[in-house]
């Protein structure tokens, strides 16, 4: 596959999974958790981390690289507050539609923190994907898909970790391997700058077996603080113990409750870049809303 393809196996999986932990708000759909997996009645509604995937995809179909300019505008243009997107992004999109700097806005965030939200991490998979080819160009790129909205230095982290996670899936794939859960988190590890997301994914490194799920969402977090480093440890943990079946992968996540439409998207998005298309059954697949066409388009 070239890197447009793997970048499209990616948001598959991503968008699948977003959709399905999405249902899992419903209480209706928690109770098929206790009753052998079921999967919820279609459609399967999307939110707001496919449809900035969406831009991310498009900018890279387009460019070829990140433009972060390109980037911002995409994301305030194909807002829809019906996504479910955060609390402050709502507020980000709207300054940067109104025609504020997207550099002025995200300075600002947080007191002049910037984010540490999971909301960059969510989107960037598709993108580790595109340029599992050059790690140090991925880093590079996962950074300025990030700064966009998270200027904090987790909320980058977090980015960088899910794009590594997506391209070592993609090399592992191409090699035939299906890496150790050791093996796997190590290689991400390993280029990853000092954060807390580091720390959890070392700590999360030596969690090969456990008896449910208890225990690594008291250690990892599960998404329910929207934080990277309360996001992506467990996602790409549950990457680590499931990369070779799918369904396997989304039935751990889901079971880890949180923020499970994120959580699910990082994994979807990860574990599609090691078993391809393929391996996302059909039952799933139609279950899922439509993608918009306008991510395929020229210069949008």
């Amino acid at each position: 596959m070239n890197s447009l393809e793997r970048a499209l196996t990616s948001l598959d999986g991503l968008s699948i999974g977003d959709a399905f932990g999405q249902c899992f708000f419903q209480t209706e759909n928690k109770l098929l958790l206790d009753e052998g997996n079921q999967l919820p009645e279609a459609p399967w509604y999307f939110t707001d981390d496919t449809e900035m995937t969406l831009s991310v995809i498009a900018i890279l179909r387009n460019y070829g690289e990140i433009d972060q300019d390109i980037l911002a505008k995409s994301f305030a243009k194909h807002y829809s507050y019906d996504r479910a997107y955060g609390p402050s992004m709502h507020r980000v999109l709207a300054r940067i539609n109104a025609g504020e700097a997207w550099q002025d806005v995200v300075a600002s965030a947080f007191e002049g923190q910037g984010s540490y939200g999971n909301g960059a991490a969510m989107r960037v998979a598709p993108l580790g994907a595109y340029f599992a080819d050059d790690l140090g160009l991925l880093v590079k790129q996962a950074s300025l898909s990030a700064e966009v909205t998270h200027g904090h230095p987790e909320g980058i982290a977090g980015a960088v970790a899910v794009a590594l996670a997506a391209a070592q899936a993609c090399l592992c794939r191409n090699a035939g391997v299906r890496p150790r859960h050791a093996e796997f988190l190590g290689e991400i590890i390993a280029l990853l700058p000092q954060s807390e997301v580091r720390s959890k994914l070392v700590r999360a490194q030596t969690m090969t077996t456990v008896g449910n799920m208890d225990f690594p969402v008291s250690v990892l977090g599960n998404g329910n603080n929207m934080s990277a480093q309360d996001t992506v440890p467990l996602a790409l943990w549950c990457c680590g113990q499931s990369l070779e079946d799918f369904e396997k992968a989304m039935w751990l996540t889901v079971s880890a409750g949180g923020d499970r439409d994120t959580l699910c998207a990082i994994v979807g998005g990860v574990v599609a870049s090691f078993v391809g298309s393929e391996g996302i059954p059909d039952s799933w697949r139609t279950k899922r809303e439509t993608l918009p066409g306008w991510y395929l388009d020229t210069h949008r």
